[in-house]
């Protein structure tokens, strides 16, 4: 398999866990695996959007792979679930702070970052499992609640600042201080954005008071007419064009559904907030392992129209690809499981940008 950017993923996802976790969960362990080990198998797939068992075939097809995660065997399909049931999501937050600490640029004032949620696929928990149940001609499984995935994003980075999984629907008011105080411990915070969701005099008074930060809510419209303080000047003297900057974290949520994934699967909430958080755990090493590549960042295009291509004699150049052809990226199992293979034939670049043929 030719060096391409599932590999490199893969080394920079052990590098971060290795610098914040431990190596064995307690002095009982088997020290088959390593916990930054499992996690980063864990962003993998929240990568590539591979199921447990996917994982597992994929490790063992690709010998570059286990030896960027410096696997010595391959972990059964079991051992990550176990590991993804136990996964603790302050472990989780450890390391997303240390994705951002090691974010290229420090920020040299406080940045503006907006708050919102999204919801997540529960569905397709397992695809043999819908398959036998549309044989069977039995009715599909339907969910009475869906997951809401919460984030705090730096609109001027594109990047996930705090993040945070629940039970939907949920009002989420409460949810800015504890996310936003989580983002503001690693990086200083000027402004916040929200829509009204999230609008509430407390929550102002949290922004503008404890973290000395401007706030940008729009009041609610049945409870305008009894609007006072922070809450009656937003009603009197909104700030449009400041809160035009909110709907760049719609961007970053069209981004990770478009390139990763949309569903958090799992037949329990536990697991699902949890693949929800790998998910953003997944889009920040994305993001950083863009700008150690060389390439740039300043746009996230959530529809690529362009493929970078080895031209013989002529160095790398943009080719625009005819209307109508797709090329798989490499390592997807929407390939029809040989995109590596596909990839390393045409030298095509793989996911996120770096040449097959490197």
């Amino acid at each position: 398999m030719a060096e391409i950017g599932l590999v490199r993923f893969g080394r920079l996802a052990l590098e971060v866990s290795q610098a914040v976790l431990p190596s064995q969960r307690t002095k009982f362990s088997k020290r088959l695996f390593t916990q930054p080990q499992l996690l980063a198998v864990l962003c993998l797939m929240r990568y590539e959007d591979w199921t447990f068992r996917e994982a597992e075939v994929r490790l063992n097809e690709h010998t570059e792979l286990r030896s960027a995660l410096q696997l010595n065997s391959v972990p059964d399909y079991t051992t990550l679930y176990r590991f993804l049931a136990r996964l603790d999501p302050a472990d989780v937050a450890r390391v997303m702070n240390e994705i951002v600490r090691r974010m290229p640029g420090r920020w040299q004032s406080p940045v503006t970052v907006a708050v919102d949620a999204t919801g997540l696929s529960q569905a397709a928990v397992s695809s043999y499992f819908i398959r036998r149940v549309e044989h069977f001609g039995q009715k599909q499984r339907t969910w009475k609640h869906g997951l809401k995935w919460l984030a705090v994003v730096d609109v001027e980075r594109q990047i996930i600042l705090a993040q945070g999984a629940r039970q939907a629907p949920w009002n989420d008011c409460a949810t800015l201080p504890i996310l936003v105080g989580q983002a503001h411990e690693n990086t200083p915070i000027g402004c916040v954005l929200a829509d009204a969701e999230f609008d509430s005099e407390r929550n102002h008074t949290f922004c503008r008071e404890q973290l000395q930060a401007q706030s940008i809510l729009p009041a609610k419209r049945r409870s305008s007419c009894r609007a006072s303080g922070v809450r009656l000047q937003m009603r009197e003297n909104f700030p449009t064009e400041q809160y035009g900057k909110r709907s760049l974290i719609e961007s970053v949520f069209s981004a990770v559904k478009r390139k990763l994934s949309c569903r958090a699967p799992g037949r329990t909430l536990h697991t699902q907030s949890s693949q929800a958080l790998l998910l953003g755990l997944a889009f920040n090493l994305y993001r950083l392992w863009l700008p150690a590549l060389g390439l740039p960042t300043e746009r996230m295009s959530t529809e690529p129209t362009h493929l970078m291509c080895a031209v013989k004699g002529a160095g790398q150049q943009w080719v625009q690809v005819p209307p109508g052809n797709w090329i798989a990226p490499p390592g997807s199992n929407r390939s029809g499981g040989r995109g590596d293979e596909a990839v390393g034939a045409f030298g095509v670049e793989g996911r996120g940008g770096d040449l097959a043929s490197l």
